[in-house]
């Protein structure tokens, strides 16, 4: 079986964390042995005089094959326009990559297009599988539903791919479920959960984990006080303001913000302003290798996100023996079964400050904790999308059973 995978969210030599939960994906599928896997992630670039500013200008060098990510990666360019061409995006990536994917395709057949992210990879792998004549696959993540999903253009080209497509996947069942709110093919659309790391996110003792960090200079995390970490983009649509606001109600509490992002200045403005700046760290983006750490030290992981499908750094948070405090946003329920897991809190300062101190009156054990992502591993999710494939090229349609609905992630 030989798979055309496309993902504008996979890890590169300039971004080598970037999309990493795809990239553990697809190494997992190489390492089976069953799929010749020939991937491909378009690289936008805009026009000169952005393409020579930072991040474009570092983009650029980004070579046109790769194996950085643990895999051959092919990285053709595209012409990217920022902020008002997105809904371009699909067919400017269509025709950057159908020379090098007709190439290929002459080289050795592809058996299957498929695309990683729903936009803008979903239309444009639709276009590239009518031009080769074949079968096509795309799964969605969450905010490509969500965000994409209510921009009427970008809307039209995710609705014509899906009718195109020969399968579909949803990381969640509540996203399913809003995918066929949308008008995609409920019968086509199969749930298949992420995957884990289970060799890097495991408990570690949260008091040797919190002396861990505290001694790392690049960290400094304070030694002292219940820590909350909320991992993540420093965008709007993660919340971060909400978690300030909720310090400012738990005096002794301390948070430390592990990511980078557009939304730093306002939030530091946010964390002066309501004189919690002390007891606010911005940890700027915590390379994977340490995130583990850090999940580990915390008391909660608080991620307010106005959306998501089913976030890794959820399934990573509890796997370090972490409880979790999110809203009820994507497959939440489907993760949060109990209070030993977390708690699901309203959007609001109130809300998360009460859930904090709820699991801080009483906290779970970091083993009753990480038994409710037992079930998931990298090796699992490969299985699962690998059937998947081998389902869509036999001709059948997604089995609505709930329970057959679970395994497709879960067996």
């Amino acid at each position: 079986m030989h798979i055309l995978s496309i993902a504008t969210l996979f890890p590169n030599p300039v971004k080598p964390s970037f999309g990493i939960f795809v990239g553990n994906q697809m190494r997992a599928v190489v390492a089976r042995g069953e799929v010749q896997l020939t991937m491909v992630s378009p690289i936008g670039v805009p026009p000169w005089p952005l393409s020579g500013r930072e991040p474009y200008s570092r983009l650029k060098t980004i070579p046109e094959v790769s194996d950085v990510s643990g895999i051959s990666v092919h990285y053709p360019k595209f012409p990217l326009f920022p902020k008002i061409g997105g809904d371009t995006n699909p067919g400017c990536i269509a025709r950057a990559i159908l020379p090098l994917v007709r190439r290929l395709h002459a080289e050795r057949p592809f058996d299957l297009v498929d695309a990683q992210f729903f936009f803008p990879d979903g239309p444009a792998a639709a276009i590239v599988a009518r031009e080769l004549g074949l079968p096509l696959t795309i799964k969605s993540r969450g905010a490509d539903i969500h965000f994409w999903g209510q921009r009427p253009r970008a809307l039209e080209q995710m609705l014509k791919a899906a009718s195109q497509a020969a399968g579909l996947l949803a990381v969640s069942e509540s996203l399913r479920e809003d995918m066929v709110a949308l008008g995609m093919p409920a019968g086509r659309i199969d749930v298949h959960y992420t995957g884990l790391d289970r060799e890097k996110f495991h408990p570690i003792e949260r008091g040797a984990a919190r002396a861990l960090v505290s001694a790392m200079p690049n960290l400094q995390i304070w030694s002292e006080g219940p820590l909350l970490v909320t991992p993540g983009a420093l965008i709007p649509r993660k919340g971060q303001g909400l978690v300030i606001e909720a310090l400012s109600r738990l005096p002794t509490a301390r948070l430390a913000l592990a990511g980078s992002g557009e939304d730093e200045g306002r939030l530091r403005a946010l964390a002066k302003r309501l004189g919690v700046e002390e007891r606010v760290h911005f940890l700027g983006l915590v390379d994977h290798e340490l995130l583990p750490h850090v999940l580990c030290a915390a008391d909660v992981l608080v991620l307010p996100s106005a959306s998501e499908g089913l976030a890794n750094v959820w399934i990573e948070g509890l796997a370090c023996g972490t409880p979790i405090v999110i809203p009820d946003v994507g497959g939440a329920r489907e993760i949060v079964a109990d209070e030993t897991a977390g708690r699901i809190a309203a959007r609001s300062p109130e809300a998360i400050a009460a859930a904090v101190r709820d699991i801080l009156a009483a906290p779970p054990t970091q083993a009753e904790v990480a038994e409710h992502v037992s079930r998931f591993s990298w090796g699992v999710n490969a299985e699962n999308i690998v059937r998947f494939w081998m389902k869509v090229l036999r001709g059948e349609e997604a089995d609505q059973a709930p329970d057959r609905t679970l395994e497709v992630g879960l067996s």
